[in-house]
């Protein structure tokens, strides 16, 4: 632009005015487009409770509303379909019919790669007492946000009922970079303790380790207490400094964590049925990529 003939500099400038009036006008619409999802939200619920009922087997369904035209049904996954097959080759063994869906919410973390890879074998007797996974929008009027809170019934591991991840967003352009506004950015997220009865914490390990003397020769056994690989790392996210200045390795923790908040709110919570069949799973393949790549394109600040 340095090199366009002056006036022609003046009305480029005009336009880049412009530009930023359309970004602020975009911000609006994505501030309202909350709302409408708040709004929205109170629809769904009713839906969502009674999924949470038949899951859980407070509810039982009615032959009517358990009725499935068989031209409408997808292809069920692979693996469901060995499942059914082995179901069948137990024919003969009685069988008592299962209460609601058990396991429903820890088949669909297995059945969505993004999800899978957080979950750990010691994970998994844990987040068989998952009831429910529900999202929650910032009032109207305050500064915009989400809160994710996964539901458990009483257990062994820890004494929480609910565990929750609050996600903070800005829907406004940047000042100093207008132009690279492109709809609400996730600025931080903020997990919660988890309350972890005697010996169950599963995001920590004891290791032991010999230590022989320098001088004397003699060795000991030290016992020290680290980190350990977990889906329940998630309600730890790292803290964001003041400065908004993270090393690469939070700053990766924290894009990763930021896509898979987006996709339980967007996908896993309203389609969840379609994450435990695998009916859902392919058609998320290419379009999730294209979020994936945008998703890393995060601003941290506390």
């Amino acid at each position: 632009i340095a090199a366009l003939d002056p006036n022609l500099k003046r009305r480029v400038n005009a336009l880049k005015n412009l530009q930023v009036k359309c970004a602020q006008i975009e911000a609006k619409f994505y501030e309202e487009v909350h709302d409408l999802e708040r709004k929205y939200a109170v629809l769904y619920q009713p839906l969502f409770d009674k999924r949470f009922e038949i899951i859980n087997a407070i509810y039982e369904p009615t032959e009517e509303e358990c009725e499935w035209k068989p031209d409408e049904e997808d292809e069920i996954s692979e693996e469901l379909k060995e499942k059914a097959k082995i179901e069948d080759e137990k024919k003969d063994e009685e069988k008592e019919d299962p209460k609601g869906i058990p396991e429903f919410w820890l088949t669909v973390f297995k059945n969505v790669d993004l999800l899978s890879d957080m979950v750990q074998e010691h994970d998994e007797p844990i987040l068989k007492h998952l009831k429910d996974i529900k999202v929650k929008f910032s009032d109207a009027g305050q500064p915009m946000s989400f809160v994710l809170e996964f539901h458990f019934e009483p257990n062994e591991y820890f004494t929480n009922e609910v565990l929750t991840k609050t996600y903070r967003m800005r829907s406004e352009p940047d000042d100093s970079d207008p132009f690279s506004f492109d709809g609400p950015e996730i600025m931080g997220c903020t997990g919660c303790q988890i309350d972890w009865k005697k010996g169950k914490n599963v995001t920590l390990k004891t290791i032991k380790k010999k230590q022989k003397h320098k001088g004397r020769g003699t060795v000991r056994t030290v016992t020290k207490t680290v980190s350990n690989d977990s889906f329940f790392n998630f309600f730890a996210p790292p803290e964001v400094p003041e400065s908004g200045d993270l090393d690469d390795d939070a700053e990766a923790i924290l894009a990763a964590d930021f896509e898979i908040g987006h996709f339980l709110r967007e996908r896993i919570i309203p389609r969840s049925v379609l994450y435990f069949t695998g009916e859902a799973i392919e058609d998320d393949d290419d379009d999730y990529d294209e979020e994936g790549e945008e998703a890393d394109e995060v601003m941290f600040t506390k």
